[in-house]
């Protein structure tokens, strides 16, 4: 079983950054890809970021984001950590609601969008931006 707990979500104003970790417990976390979810209140899931491992996809480490965070946002990992961050940049009140990270077991392909294709998720931090 994949256990996974994100941490760094808090309060912070509009333009400026933080930096959300999740750390994955059962030392199993390079060999998966992995990805960044979030949810505002009243919304779907929706997708934000998205690394493949080194070993999965067409190249290997492939990463994708959502149009709406491209250029301010770096989804990056650490297997000797164990650990995924995503550094956020430049936020916007949009960018308000609970971050999930999420495994994908499924390697062999970098366009995963869908919060249905992640077999495992986070309990979620929160991150809201004030304007």
């Amino acid at each position: 079983q994949v256990q996974l707990l994100e941490t760094g979500g808090g309060l912070v104003q509009a333009g400026g950054s933080l930096r959300l970790s999740c750390t994955e417990f059962r030392r199993t976390f390079n060999l998966y890809a992995m990805g960044w979810f979030r949810q505002a209140p009243g919304k779907e899931r929706e997708f934000v970021a998205r690394l493949n491992w080194i070993g999965g996809g067409t190249l290997g480490g492939g990463t994708r984001y959502a149009d709406s965070v491209k250029g301010r946002f770096i989804i990056s990992r650490d297997d000797a950590k164990n650990t995924l961050y995503l550094q956020m940049n430049s936020l916007s009140p949009d960018d308000t609601g609970v971050y999930y990270c999420a495994v994908d077991t499924y390697i062999y392909s970098d366009d995963r969008y869908s919060p249905y294709d992640y077999d495992y998720w986070g309990q979620g931090t929160q991150v809201t931006v004030s304007s």
